[in-house]
């Protein structure tokens, strides 16, 4: 690959899948980020970044990072496919996988500390020892977005395919809101602005969805009274308040979970012509989720990603957040399929031990989602 070629991703398809579309009743539009050699969208961010470090700093630059989930797997492959030094720093106890996933894009994997921050401020130090040394970002920075953005320009030209101009909504995890951050840019760029996105996040890592109601005139308890493990923060430069969230409680929360999401994306939600549909799912529906799509489609895709596909098997929740078209038309919705490495079979197959337990404990039938200020959906878990 030429240093001088921004683009070491390569286009990943959008299809139509049959059994989501019946199911909904709409036609539905899943964008496979999963394909990438990292396995998520972040390799599109993590690539334009590589190169435009390698275009300011030369062939030598070392990329130094701290994560050891999809951010830090995708910086080793876009560095690795474009030839340059990669060094990954882990905390103890990281999953001997990892490790191996990571050496085998040939990056140096360090051990250091016991918690994260320490891995993270090793990771750091790095740049005062090593001139050629730059920290990777996992997702708050505006290269990083613009990298993300391609999939919306990509998915605008594959939509010609059926005939479809735009789409009535697209849906997508969040986490820090990199990704998001990147569909918000990617929607500008080709005039989908007024597009609703749909914004979905597990409770106990949902640190996007409270942010945004730090900063509206949210009413509901959900809004005005944060949970215990959450603090607000106020960020002076641009005058926002953000949700911190000092521990987790969602088991995606490998990919999920941020402490606090980007200051920028958070800003661009906003101010965004379209809006932003905020909606916190309980984990248990992930895991529905991820056990449908594998059955459907043959993939596997861990609980971060599945949280998107979560308003893909639920019409009740689609239909509160999209509602039908006055006119009778199907309306066209496309699922960022975001993908990620942290998902097994053996992992699939605790879900459904979870999940027998959890319906057999919970005699009402039905999970509570939580849609923008608060209005709580009751979804049937066995529809």
């Amino acid at each position: 690959m030429s240093q001088d070629d921004p683009y070491l991703w390569q286009k990943t398809p959008l299809i139509l899948s049959a059994p989501i579309s019946r199911l909904l009743g709409v036609n539905a539009f899943l964008k496979f980020e999963n394909v990438h050699p990292s396995y998520s969208y972040k390799f599109r961010g993590m690539s334009l970044f590589v190169h435009e470090a390698m275009k300011k700093q030369g062939k030598d630059v070392h990329f130094v990072t701290a994560s050891g989930g999809n951010a830090g797997l995708a910086v080793a492959c876009a560095a690795n496919v474009a030839g340059a030094r990669c060094t990954v720093y882990l905390p103890e106890g990281a999953a001997e996988s990892t490790v191996e996933l990571l050496k085998a894009q040939n990056a140096e994997v360090v051990i250091a500390g016991k918690f994260y921050q320490q891995a993270f401020n090793a990771a750091q130090q790095r740049t005062t020892t090593d001139k050629n040394a730059i920290v990777v970002p996992a997702y708050d920075d505006p290269v990083l977005w613009e990298g993300h953005s391609s999939m919306i320009a990509e998915t605008f030209e594959q939509l010609k395919q059926w005939s479809v101009t735009e789409p009535d909504a697209i849906c997508c995890s969040v986490g820090g809101g990199g990704m998001l951050a990147g569909i918000i840019v990617g929607c500008q760029k080709v005039k989908w602005d007024h597009v609703p996105l749909v914004a979905l996040e597990t409770m106990g890592s949902n640190c996007f969805h409270h942010s945004i109601l730090l900063n509206s005139s949210g009413s509901s308890i959900f809004a005005t009274e944060l949970p215990p493990y959450v603090t607000k923060v106020h960020d002076e430069s641009s005058q926002l308040d953000l949700a911190h969230f000092n521990s987790f409680h969602s088991k995606a929360s490998g990919s999920l979970g941020a402490s606090q999401p980007a200051t920028g994306t958070v800003r661009m939600a906003l101010e965004r012509k379209g809006g932003i549909h905020c909606v916190t799912i309980p984990d248990e529906l992930c895991m529905q989720s991820a056990i449908a799509f594998a059955n459907d489609h043959k993939t596997l895709v861990e609980l971060a990603c599945s949280t998107t596909l979560s308003a893909a098997y639920k019409p009740q929740l689609l239909d509160a957040v999209i509602p039908p078209r006055s006119d009778g038309r199907k309306r066209n919705v496309v699922f960022i399929v975001c993908g990620g490495f942290k998902v097994n079979l053996g992992e699939l197959a605790q879900y459904e031990e979870e999940l027998k337990a959890e319906i057999e404990r919970n005699v009402t039938g039905s999970w509570e989602v939580i849609l923008n200020d608060g209005h709580i959906v009751n979804v049937d878990y066995t529809v």
